[in-house]
């Protein structure tokens, strides 16, 4: 499939954050994206917070915020904030990100803007073992992806689950087929609920959010989502090596 014209280094960005009760993590990706050359816009949705999210947020004078009244979840904290963007491209980074820098947005990007691939995604370092392995996390929220991917579907990601958006853009990228770059991000961890929450409550909130992945897409389907990512993967300098995603991820077991 020929990549879209607008894919070049004049490419706009917006760079989009859904958070909610992030008060204590979220200045990490702001304080990076807020300045980074590439990104043109950030928006950050604060799906509801009862913390001080919002107080965090306002500190960054260039990021605009839009807020929920109440939590609704991340696939209608993504709607709202899709709405909001002004450009034909987006950045998407979950709020709770530990040690990203500059150099990884740039990483990110670059496939995308260098007209290298239509879609590009994240593989951290505390992806799951056998993401790390086969070289894809397909849950990653650390994206890079054409605007109209969503805001042709608004209406039906509002009705998504409430943790349901990555499963739904997955499938919007295997029906077009859009060249997808695996960005290796070797540094950078995303905090787990059991960190923010305590092992039990945050144990409960992985089950649900599991749960929300079951109910929108069935277990056979995230297995073929997953190898049909895999097929629309390409290689870019940004990208580790089976051999070395191997290596990476034993040790790193260990």
């Amino acid at each position: 499939m020929p990549l879209s014209p607008h894919s070049s280094s004049k490419a706009r960005i917006t760079c989009i954050i859904c958070a909610f009760n992030e008060a204590p993590r979220i200045a990490v990706g702001l304080r990076q994206v807020s300045s980074h050359p590439l990104i043109d816009e950030v928006i950050v949705v604060d799906d509801g917070s009862s913390d001080s999210t919002a107080d965090v947020v306002r500190q960054f004078p260039g990021v605009r915020l839009v807020s929920h009244p109440n939590n609704l979840g991340k696939s209608a904290a993504m709607a709202t904030g899709v709405t909001a963007a002004s450009h034909a491209h987006l950045l998407l980074l979950d709020a709770d990100l530990k040690g990203l820098t500059s150099q990884d947005i740039t990483a990110l990007i670059s496939p995308v803007i260098h007209g290298k691939a239509l879609v590009s995604i994240s593989l951290r370092r505390n992806s799951l073992l056998i993401f790390r392995a086969i070289g894809l996390d397909f849950v990653s929220g650390e994206r890079v992806v054409p605007k109209d991917l969503m805001s042709e579907a608004l209406k039906e990601i509002r009705a998504l689950p409430r943790f349901g958006i990555e499963m739904f853009m997955n499938r919007e990228i295997i029906a077009r087929r859009l060249p997808v770059a695996v960005t290796h991000w070797p540094q950078v961890t995303q905090a787990r609920k059991t960190e923010k929450l305590g092992y039990w409550r945050g144990m409960r909130a992985e089950l649900r959010m599991i749960g929300d992945l079951m109910r929108a897409t069935y277990p056979l389907a995230l297995i073929s989502q997953t190898v049909r990512l895999l097929l629309l993967r390409i290689d870019h300098p940004g990208a580790a090596s089976f051999r070395v995603r191997i290596l990476q991820a034993r040790y790193q077991a260990n």
